[in-house]
């Protein structure tokens, strides 16, 4: 249940600041919050991540509905095991899914407000919900990482253990 309250979390926080933004922003409007470095700027974007697949609203509706039923069917799953960063990572993929998924069902395309400038390069501007998917994706390779890791830690001591007995 936990992991679930915190993927509302996500939901409510990124759906909160949206409504912010787009009620009182104009589009394309900018707030410097750290200089040139750091600003609140007012954007949609009808695509995926980084603009890419422009208008494509069908392709994400029902990808994002297969998405959020394999995570839901996968969070019951390790939970069932116990583990407790895998599950935090997959509450956060799927609160960040479901803020653009409303996005996209009610209005067809995804409020962005986050921007930020290294230099002469501006990052793609984003949302709270995409950051909670990229934190959660993040997670999973490194709980990924630390499975293998884990795995490989035991099969060593038992076979260390079997040799040992073969000792004896």
């Amino acid at each position: 249940m936990m992991y679930y309250v915190l993927a509302l979390i996500v939901f409510l926080i990124d759906q909160g600041t949206k409504f912010l933004i787009a009620t009182r922003l104009e589009l394309g409007e900018q707030i410097p919050v750290i200089g040139d470095f750091f600003l609140i700027t007012s954007s949609r974007n009808r695509g995926a991540a980084f603009g890419i697949l422009q208008n494509q609203l069908w392709f994400f509706i029902v990808v994002t509905v297969l998405v959020v039923i394999g995570i839901i069917w996968y969070l019951q799953k390790v939970k069932a095991e116990g583990r407790k960063l895998l599950p935090t990572a997959l509450a956060l993929v799927l609160g960040g899914a479901l803020g653009n998924f409303i996005d996209r069902l009610v209005m067809g395309e995804v409020v962005d407000f986050l921007q930020f400038n290294f230099g002469s390069y501006t990052f793609p501007i984003f949302n709270i919900a995409d950051s909670c998917i990229v934190i959660g994706v993040g997670l999973i390779i490194l709980d990924t990482l630390l499975e293998g890791r884990r795995e490989q830690t035991q099969s060593s001591s038992i076979s260390s253990s079997s040799s040992q007995e073969g000792q004896d």
